[in-house]
């Protein structure tokens, strides 16, 4: 297949394009290199991809519509794979129009250049667990209503899920979303509680816990993220829409002792209040996509981790 990644350079689209490459698939990735984290973080992460005949990168942004247009014309696209979007629920409190201008707009541009194409590319595209919003129930089901977002970013990525429906209603597109559950591995997002929490009690400084370290989230490690991607674009009809997690919680204080083993190190807590735009818990309920997908995360927690801290010690 001949496979556009928007986002291709981040921490999951990285890895998705290195899975796409060993699987034999000619892969285009898009990305605009934006300063949310540095810029050199994300070109290590294409460095292997670039060294492959079957790969090119573009640099550009989403929101591009000329771009995407010249881009989808010479690559003519079997499957399009959109993870570009600006990431954080945080962030997104302090500038909610850059958040929706990016993910809504930039996922209408790709939709857009997807259906102008004679024969259109399947889309996948990523979504977040942030959708479920603060519930006390658990797993999270697809099937839950999820229009009660409470933080800018999950608004975001739930217009992005009405969007994909429409583009299908009036288009016919084949759209599949992908509701993520917290990848970490290598190559982690700098910004992410494992890779800060990592380095901090690396540098013996204390580790900020909100809460009372009993909030809980479904880490699931980057390999099985890729893998899930993967299976969703080779199976992509009509449209659907698969949470992908570990589906086993991991709590703050059991996330926080097991990064302190890996690295042989007792960690320092700070504790603080819980943040705006947190919730309590992710909790991924994964039958669909062990289903439709033949999904099934296989990385435990505390071998991620390990595995973590192996690749960051080099």
């Amino acid at each position: 297949m001949n496979v556009i990644v928007t986002g291709a350079a981040g921490f999951i689209g990285s890895h998705v394009v290195d899975r796409l490459l060993a699987d034999g698939h000619r892969v285009t990735g898009l990305d605009n290199f934006d300063d949310f984290y540095p810029a050199t973080v994300k070109r290590a992460n294409v460095a292997k991809a670039l060294a492959h005949d079957a790969f090119e990168l573009v640099e550009g942004d989403i929101r591009d519509a000329a771009l995407l247009d010249e881009l989808f014309d010479h690559a003519r696209p079997d499957g399009v794979i959109h993870l570009a979007a600006r990431a954080g629920v945080r962030p997104s409190l302090e500038n909610p129009a850059l958040y929706m201008d990016v993910n809504v707009t930039g996922t209408v541009r790709i939709l857009e250049a997807a259906r102008k194409l004679t024969q259109p590319p399947k889309v996948v595209y990523s979504s977040s667990s942030s959708v479920y919003g603060d519930r006390d129930t658990a797993p999270f089901r697809e099937t839950e209503d999820v229009d009660s977002p409470i933080s800018p970013y999950a608004a975001s990525k739930r217009a992005c899920e009405l969007v994909a429906s429409t583009y299908h209603h009036l288009y016919g597109l084949h759209i599949t979303g992908l509701r993520f559950f917290t990848a970490y591995g290598p190559r982690n997002r700098p910004d992410l509680a494992i890779a800060k929490f990592t380095r901090m009690i690396l540098e013996d400084q204390p580790i900020p816990m909100f809460g009372d370290g009993s909030t809980r989230r479904d880490y699931t490690y980057v390999e099985d993220i890729a893998d899930g991607v993967v299976r969703a674009l080779q199976r992509c009809n009509g449209l659907n829409l698969y949470n992908l997690g570990n589906s086993s919680p991991v709590v703050l204080t059991e996330l926080i002792e097991t990064i302190g083993k890996a690295l042989g190190k007792t960690p320092k807590i700070d504790r603080q209040p819980l943040q705006p735009g947190d919730v309590s818990q992710t909790f991924a309920d994964i039958t669909r996509a062990r289903t439709d997908l033949g999904f099934e995360p296989r990385v435990p927690f505390a071998e991620g981790i390990r595995r973590y801290v192996e690749w960051l010690r080099g």
